[in-house]
């Protein structure tokens, strides 16, 4: 049995630390897991790394498996991919996705765990967090065959929501975003891609998640008559300013938020998180996801990879680490 693990920690903000974790053998109804990847979900881990959750959204932010408490000393992260070293037969050997912060292995309930299935890769099984993000986003908001939508931001929920947006009939979606270099993975991800100077008016629905006041304030503007805008963005402690004076009223406008840990009202008590989750997986069947991994380090050098992922210096949509020997 592995007794001792490896897990990171935010110590202050700005400062991240492997320290070492002794585990407890795992109890009738739970799992070992032997992590083999684990994303860094660039947009929220960074806020959390610089400090920047505000105090009064300490509760809200917590990961499921969180230890410690924010500004620091915390262990935060939620995409973490694994084998089954120990726990139930029909478990054991199986890779599963798990909402656990970056660490070597831990030990956590069975129903922690949701099995990846055998057509979707480990590594880009990452994502399961953030395409079961972008699924209640689209339960949110419920978008109509042929609708002109615009997704305004193409970080890893932007670019998960517009993949699956482009799978719906006669949708015509179209990816906003200030880096010219997110055109080549709107276009392995299918959807088209514009520059905020040149994106598409007159638009049914736009997705904002660009976490600017600038892109929530153009998403307002690019809306159709009675159109809506689903704002997924989550700014931190920073304060939000948009003109809702001019056509706002006028045309009818909408801004609806769509909560990253609540399901959709619509579909609350049917679906569980693990539900979610597993349809999530299922999406992840698709090998354009690929076009969201945009690199990977070695788990001993994650401090230094979210030090750079905060400063800018190392960009990236999701940012695989690697738990095990040539990986």
């Amino acid at each position: 049995m592995i007794r001792e693990a490896s897990a990171c920690w935010v110590r202050e903000p700005g400062v991240a630390e492997i320290q070492p974790v002794s585990l407890t053998a795992p109890g009738p109804d739970e799992v070992l897991v032997r992590t083999r990847y684990s994303g860094v979900s660039r947009g929220t881990e960074t806020l959390v790394f610089a400090g920047r959750v505000p105090a009064d959204q300490y509760a809200t932010m917590r990961a499921p498996f969180q230890e410690g408490e924010f500004p620091g000393p915390v262990k935060y992260g939620y995409l973490s991919v694994g084998v089954v070293e120990q726990g139930p037969p029909e478990l054991l050997g199986r890779t599963v996705f798990c909402l656990h912060p970056h660490q070597s292995a831990y030990v956590v309930p069975v129903s922690a765990v949701v099995p990846v299935p055998e057509g979707v890769p480990a590594a880009r099984a990452v994502l399961a967090g953030t395409v079961e993000t972008a699924v209640n986003a689209l339960w949110d908001a419920a978008p109509l065959v042929g609708d002109r939508v615009t997704v305004i931001g193409a970080g890893m929920v932007g670019c998960c929501v517009a993949t699956l947006l482009a799978r719906f009939p006669g949708v015509h979606v179209e990816l906003v975003d200030t880096d010219a270099s997110r055109a080549g993975v709107a276009g392995a991800l299918g959807v088209t891609f514009a520059s905020p100077a040149d994106a598409r008016g007159d638009r049914d629905l736009v997705v904002h998640a660009s976490a600017t006041a600038a892109g929530l304030q153009q998403s307002l503007d690019l809306l159709a008559p009675e159109g809506t805008v689903i704002e997924l963005s989550w700014y931190g402690d920073r304060p939000v300013q948009v003109s809702l004076g001019g056509a706002f009223h006028s045309r009818r406008l909408s801004v609806r938020s769509s909560q990253v840990g609540m399901v959709a009202p619509a579909r609350r008590g049917r679906r569980s998180y693990a539900d979610r989750l597993a349809l999530a997986l299922d999406l992840l069947d698709d090998p354009a996801f690929d076009a969201l991994i945009t690199g990977a380090s070695r788990f001993a050098e994650l401090p230094d990879v979210l030090a750079r992922l905060t400063s800018g210096d190392l960009p990236a949509l999701c940012h695989l680490i690697t738990y095990e020997d040539g990986e």
